[in-house]
């Protein structure tokens, strides 16, 4: 255990105690013997608190009060946070087992990184994988060319890489992910790990289903005055293309080539493929 770094995960959650249970176990079913588990319920009224509870010995903190929005919620967690690695894992997703050992040898392998990411399964409700999310090394140019290139689900970040660019900004609602990342990839050098470390589950009641329009409105927000070129976009594409090439996704960079050129598949913003 003295070996091991020690992770903090964060747990956002509101009425979601249709899935809270498989998040909880998602974490502590990791068998990491390091961890700081945090849940920020936002005064649920659905059942969430009692399943809360009947884990309450297992977490360092939690609380169920009304919030302002999940970026507030996060915050909450990110400040009571003592880990050398940290995350946020929403109410409604999953880690894969093997994950907090993996990101626990990465981050030895990668001492000068401050956000070390992985892949992630696109899941439904049931938890029923129905496709992969394949990423490479994160860095600003890159959010910058193409959004969101990576994912919460399966992304770490040092506390000290924290504590140099402050936490979540608040007044976004839905695309403060972005501007976070954004942040830390233009703070710390980033890495990634070929390896699904989380699952981002799709049903009707998630935000991209519900508030498309409001992502749209604050990624332009978030990227005004940092947005690049078409023939820009375009290099760094091909630079992810490339990267994938030589991981050995053939299969995954096929589908995404033939999905880009007519238009196919579930639309959303993080799924660039």
């Amino acid at each position: 255990m003295d070996n091991l770094p020690r992770i903090t995960i964060v747990t956002p959650s509101f009425n979601q105690a249709a899935f809270l249970e498989r998040t909880i176990l998602s974490i502590l079913n990791q068998g990491y013997p390091n961890l700081e588990h945090i849940i920020v319920d936002g005064g649920s009224t659905d059942g969430s608190v009692d399943i809360i509870r009947k884990y309450e010995k297992h977490l360092a903190w939690w609380v169920s009060e009304p919030d302002e929005g999940q970026s507030q919620a996060i915050n909450k967690g990110l400040k009571r946070a003592t880990g050398d690695w940290i995350a946020w894992q929403n109410s409604d997703d999953l880690y894969y087992p093997g994950a907090f050992y993996e990101l626990a040898a990465a981050a030895k392998k990668f001492p000068q990184a401050g956000l070390i990411i992985g892949d992630v399964m696109l899941i439904d409700e049931h938890d029923v994988p129905f496709r992969e999310m394949r990423y490479t090394k994160p860095t600003y140019n890159a959010l910058r060319a193409e959004g969101m290139v990576l994912t919460n689900q399966a992304a770490f970040w040092r506390r000290t890489t924290q504590d140099a660019i402050g936490l979540l900004n608040e007044q976004l609602h839905c695309s403060f992910d972005y501007e976070w990342f954004l942040r830390i990839v233009r703070s710390t050098k980033g890495a990634h790990v070929t390896r699904i470390w989380g699952a981002l589950r799709f049903h009707e009641q998630t935000k991209s289903s519900t508030q498309s329009a409001t992502f749209t409105d604050e990624s332009q927000l978030v990227l005004a005055g940092r947005e690049m070129s078409t023939w820009q976009i375009a290099m760094y594409r091909l630079r992810r293309y490339t990267l994938l090439f030589f991981q050995g996704h053939f299969r995954y960079l096929f589908r995404g080539i033939t999905r880009r050129v007519f238009r196919t598949g579930t639309g959303h913003r993080l799924l660039n493929d």
